[in-house]
């Protein structure tokens, strides 16, 4: 039986980018299916789960984050601009992209685009909420421009707020998430809990 993880992400998370191929490496090497589920954080899961948005956080929190951003990207050897051009960015129509390549295209591509919209805020400063720019990500990921028209549909808002449901209902309350049978993982800085849950996983099938 294959190990299934529910990946619950946002698209402008810094810290989504942080674990972003990591955690895909790890999938892949595990054998694990991954459920690609972008969600409404700050819109939906922040004001049920007591999270805030960044601009209305304290001083010192805001502060902090900016000094772990640089530790995490400088000990995993990632570029981050710590203050991109388009940040904070409305995630929507890149999770809605991302749900709808899903679908259409398997948990691969959609990872595939996922990491492309990530880098795009945190390193090359790109604007996810433009059309054009997404756009450009579907073909520099070998996938057709016709996905993102294919995003706009009813369904796939539905599937978006299904997912953001399905988040809230799991008790996630921040992104990345990882949830293992049940068993909630918060952060990029816990992913080698993540590895260790995946390979006794793997263990036991044995």
């Amino acid at each position: 039986m294959t190990l299934t993880i529910d990946y619950y992400l946002a698209p402008q998370s810094p810290w989504t980018y942080l674990g972003h191929q990591r955690f895909v490496g790890m999938a892949k090497a595990s054998g694990a299916a991954v459920n690609v589920l972008p969600i409404d954080l700050g819109g939906q899961v922040f004001p049920v789960s007591g999270g805030l948005p960044l601009a209305k956080r304290a001083p010192q929190r805001v502060a902090y984050r900016l000094v772990e951003l640089k530790r995490f990207s400088e000990w995993l050897g990632l570029p981050l601009k710590l203050q991109p051009k388009y940040f904070p960015v409305p995630g929507d129509r890149a999770a809605r992209l991302i749900l709808a390549v899903a679908s259409l295209h398997g948990s691969d591509a959609a990872l595939r685009l996922a990491g492309a919209v990530l880098r795009a805020v945190w390193v090359d400063e790109r604007n996810i909420d433009d059309d054009a720019t997404l756009i450009e990500l579907l073909g520099a990921c070998a996938l057709p421009a016709q996905a993102l028209q294919a995003s706009q549909a009813d369904a796939v808002q539905q599937q978006y707020q299904a997912a953001t449901r399905q988040a809230i209902a799991a008790d996630v309350f921040g992104a990345p998430s990882y949830v293992i049978d049940g068993e909630v993982f918060w952060g990029q800085d816990r992913l080698d809990f993540v590895e260790r849950r995946l390979l006794r996983a793997s263990s036991q099938k044995k």
